[in-house]
């Protein structure tokens, strides 16, 4: 089914919506959220309660594209799922996607008011970074970085080993934090 259909089931709050998006998405969803959970019962819930959280946010919302717009809100739960877990403990899995990344992008000011502004200019300068890199550099990072994926599974499926996928994501933080440095935003 087409998504502007999926989403008018939404707009019509028919419990179709719901089952047409887990027959177009659920799939995808459930490999990101068990990239970042690695439980197969946290997966389950997540994906339970992303079915809920697009449910309860259409509307008032109107997705552009319903892929990112269902996929994000999987993210975002799974992450929030694997830190609730992990509070009391650190798992070297994300703590090593986390210590990747610490030396280009900045942390969060406190204030709630700038941090929200920083966090959207800086999601802007990391949509232009994204937009500046090659065809397999941005598969690559988007795998490691929003995917969660292991290095072997992201070697895998852009055609490189898992030491080349290493490499072009090493190059790929030298990059992205000069060019966050060329603009103002140092770590």
């Amino acid at each position: 089914m087409e998504d502007e259909k999926i989403i008018a089931l939404f707009w019509s709050r028919s419990e179709q919506a719901i089952a047409e998006t887990a027959a177009k998405y659920g799939g995808l969803c459930r490999k990101i959220a068990g990239n970042i959970l690695e439980n197969e019962q946290d997966t389950e819930e997540c994906l339970n309660d992303t079915y809920l959280g697009v449910w309860n946010s259409i509307p008032p919302a109107h997705p552009g594209v319903l892929r990112a717009y269902v996929c994000r809100i999987a993210r975002n739960l799974a992450v929030k799922k694997y830190r609730s877990n992990t509070a009391a403990k650190r798992d070297c899995r994300s703590n090593c996607l986390l210590e990747e990344l610490e030396g280009c992008i900045p942390a969060p000011v406190r204030q709630e008011v700038e941090a929200q502004m920083e966090m959207k200019e800086l999601a802007g300068y990391l949509e232009k970074f994204l937009d500046s890199l090659g065809k397999r550099e941005r598969a690559v990072f988007f795998r490691r970085y929003w995917l969660a994926q292991p290095l072997k599974e992201v070697g895998k499926a852009c055609g490189v080993t898992e030491h080349h996928a290493a490499v072009i994501l090493e190059r790929s933080r030298k990059k992205l934090k000069k060019f966050l440095e060329e603009r103002g935003i140092w770590i």
